[in-house]
């Protein structure tokens, strides 16, 4: 099962629309995971329409359509794996601690907020994965966005891809 990861879209705001590249990966998946700050709805039509299947949680900068539609946390099983979707999980001091007491049953968490990349794995076993922004990249030097594969009820082959 090929996974697209994105996270802090924010179009139309910081950029139009999404890069190629990411389209294609979302073209060739079988779940394509959005960890919040849409900001316009028109990226969930689009999304909902292209991928083949879509999970994916609101972030700060959604707003009261994205939110209507979309929970704070989904939460999903794909071939054996836990997942949670959540946009924000705090400061980076102490999160892996934190994640785990707040998501005790999970595998993997895919969390944005931050525009930063970020991939660690809790003593407990769960995987934090941050696909940082295909749009905006802050302080990074690229903008970014992840892939995995699950085979087996294993996560696999997780990539970050700079644009």
């Amino acid at each position: 099962m090929r996974l697209v990861l994105i996270s802090d879209t924010h179009l139309p705001v910081r950029a139009k629309k999404l890069p190629a590249a990411v389209w294609e990966a979302v073209d060739q998946a079988d779940v394509v995971i959005h960890a919040g700050d849409w900001v316009h709805v028109e990226l969930l039509d689009e999304l909902e329409a292209r991928a083949e299947r879509l999970i994916g949680c609101w972030g700060n900068n959604d707003g009261a359509e994205l939110r209507a539609r979309l929970p704070e946390v989904a939460r999903v099983k794909l071939d054996g794996v836990s997942i949670a979707v959540v946009h924000e999980t705090g400061s980076a001091k102490g999160r892996e601690e934190r994640c785990e007491r707040a998501y005790p049953d999970v595998d993997l968490l895919v969390f944005g907020h931050s525009h930063i990349p970020w991939d660690t794995t809790t003593q407990r076993g769960l995987r934090l994965l941050n696909p940082g922004s295909p749009t905006d990249r802050r302080s990074q030097p690229y903008c970014t966005y992840q892939t995995a594969e699950i085979t087996s009820g294993r996560l696999e082959k997780v990539a970050l891809h700079n644009l």
